[in-house]
Formats: structure tokens, sequence, C-alpha cells
């Protein structure tokens, strides 16, 4: 079915309040593997252990969550033929480890790319500092509406992926999940049952439950999260990625990455176990 494009693009924001706690601060940290990072790295203890406690950039995008509003009748969007593509986060000041933040949610544009491509939906949520007004974050997100095509809107006018270079990556870097993974990473508010009840699972196709796309995401944040060249996890401004591939909890991430310039990477991020690109064309920007 078309879905109604002007009536999506006349949505007001959709304002979404939360409190948190440096609890939850650790809890992301551990969805995303930061625990198992921190045995083998000191470094990483600084996300999981309050002692001296830093918030991971990536947290970005569970501050405020909408949840996965597109599943409401109101909006006309077949939400069980919508796949997470584009994912992004611009960081305009650091992430407090705790606190009350504000986020507003708009539909930015949404594409038609034809009835048998289906649509896509680019949207995007201001994260602020509910106490002092100040912008934190910019969480960006481009979604695949598989059935939704057709409606007459503009064409596919987004912004083309970022290819690494052909040549060898100049770093790799390993990161493990635990079997209990999307368990764990749940916890900090997507619920969805794909990610943990097996039944449900294997109806759409998986051998078992995935891990959440936002939580592999995390989990590549975790090779910058200390800045490629060892800052400290607040240099990083930006990183943004697409999914290519579904994850299953207690794979091992590699992650390639190539140096472009001071203060930009490129990377992308296979699954060791079966040797499959799962995110790919990403992008990193931090304070050199």
């Amino acid at each position: 079915m078309a879905i109604n494009y002007h009536y999506l693009m006349n949505l007001p924001p959709l304002v979404v309040h939360q409190r948190y706690t440096a609890r939850d601060t650790i809890l992301y940290a551990l969805g995303v593997g930061a625990g198992l990072a921190a045995a083998n790295d000191p470094h990483y203890l600084q996300l999981v252990y309050e002692k001296d406690l830093a918030a991971l950039p990536t947290m970005a995008t569970v501050l405020a969550y909408p949840g996965f509003w597109a599943k409401d009748p109101k909006y006309g969007i077949t939400w069980r033929k919508l796949l997470h593509r584009d994912q992004s986060i611009e960081i305009h000041g650091a992430i407090p480890v705790e606190g009350e933040v504000r986020g507003e949610m708009t539909i930015d544009e949404i594409y038609d790319r034809g009835a048998e491509k289906g649509a896509l939906l680019c949207f995007s949520r201001r994260i602020y500092n509910s106490v002092n007004g100040d912008l934190i974050a910019t969480v960006r997100q481009v979604n695949v509406l598989r059935a939704d095509g057709g409606f007459g809107g503009p064409g596919d006018r987004t912004t083309p992926p970022n290819r690494p270079p052909e040549r060898a990556a100049d770093s790799i870097v390993r990161l493990a999940t635990s079997r209990d993974q999307a368990l764990v990473y749940r916890l900090s508010g997507d619920l969805n049952p794909l990610h943990a009840d097996p039944e449900v699972a294997i109806a759409a196709g998986f051998e078992r439950p995935i891990l959440h796309g936002l939580a592999s995401f995390g989990v590549v944040g975790l090779a910058f999260a200390g800045g490629p060249g060892g800052a400290d996890s607040g240099s990083l401004q930006r990183i943004e990625a697409r999914f290519s591939a579904p994850v299953y909890p207690g794979e091992t991430f590699e992650v390639s990455i190539w140096h472009l310039a001071p203060g930009r990477c490129a990377f992308q991020a296979r699954v060791v176990e079966r040797n499959t690109l799962v995110i790919r064309d990403g992008r990193v920007d931090y304070l050199p």
C-alpha cells in the first residue's frame, strides 16, 4: 500500500522526556560489549565502572528513545516490511553520565523508489539537556519501507555511501559479543521480541534471535571509544554507517579502519565466524 506522504511530512515533533542514571549508562555499555572489552583492555573500564565513569557517544541512540513508533497504525506504515538501513550520530557536547534529556523526533523526508522498490524514510531526533537546554546530539536514521513505495513523492536523493579506500586497512580491531548480548541490550529500551524470543526469530526467517542493529552499531563504536589516536571518548564528533547483514549474539566483530585525514576515518565490520560483512560504508569524525 502507498503511504500518506503529506500526512507524515506534516506531523509535529514526537517529544520524549527521560531521566537516566549512572546505572543506565553502565547498563548500555554492558549491552554493547564494553564489559568483555574491559577484560582485555583496562581503558574500557571507564565505561562500566562508576569510578571516573564516561558515557559512550553511541549511547545517544537510546536517549529519549521513542520506541518502535512506526508500528502505530495511524502512520500507515507496513512495519513488518521495514528494514533499518543507515544510522548516524552527531555529537554536539559531552553526553552526561546521568541527567534529564528531551528528545524531539521529526520526519525529514520520504523518498519514493517506486511500488516495487518501496520507500526510504529519513528521520532525526535532537536530544537536549533538559536542565540547561543545550543540544547534546543529533541522531539520524534511514529505514527502508519495502512495501510502501509508489505514492508519488520525491525520488531518492540520499547521500551516497562512504566507500573505504581500495587498499589494506590501517588497523583492525576485534570485539567480542556474548550469547546473552541481546538480552542485556534490550534493557536499554528496545524490547522487540525478535531479539529475545526464538519463536519470533524463526518466524522472521532467522535461526535464533539476532542482535539489535543499534547494539551492533554500539559494539563497532567501541573501536573508536578512545579515538583512533588514543584520545578520550569525548573526542568523537560523528559516526555513521550502513547495516548490511544481521548479527547473532556471541559472534565476533572485526572492525577494519582506514585513516583518511587528521580527524577522519572510514570503517567496516565483519563477523569473524561467518566472514560476513555486517556494517559497511562507515565514517568517523573526531578531534585529532
